[in-house]
């Protein structure tokens, strides 16, 4: 298990963060964290370290998640 799944309770984003992530994915009153908590938790997400960031790939989303604060920067759809 990565320390990202370990961590999942010190998941958070910030305000900038929470306006860009439901500009990004058309999202009206969602709780962004909760939102990009179970798409990371799904058995399905691809999971993977680049230098400082955590990239999720799951459906149609990545998710952008900064490796030493757990700080979500981005979600976005992914393009086909």
């Amino acid at each position: 298990m990565n320390s990202l799944i370990e961590n999942i309770d010190k998941l958070h984003t910030t305000e900038m963060g929470v306006e860009r992530i439901k500009k990004n994915l058309q999202m009206e009153d969602s709780d962004v964290v909760q939102w990009c908590r179970v798409r990371i938790l799904d058995k399905n997400a691809v999971i993977e370290r680049i230098g400082k960031n955590w990239y999720v790939t799951i459906n149609n989303y990545k998710i952008t998640v900064n490796v030493h604060s757990y700080t979500i920067i981005t979600a976005h759809k992914v393009k086909k």
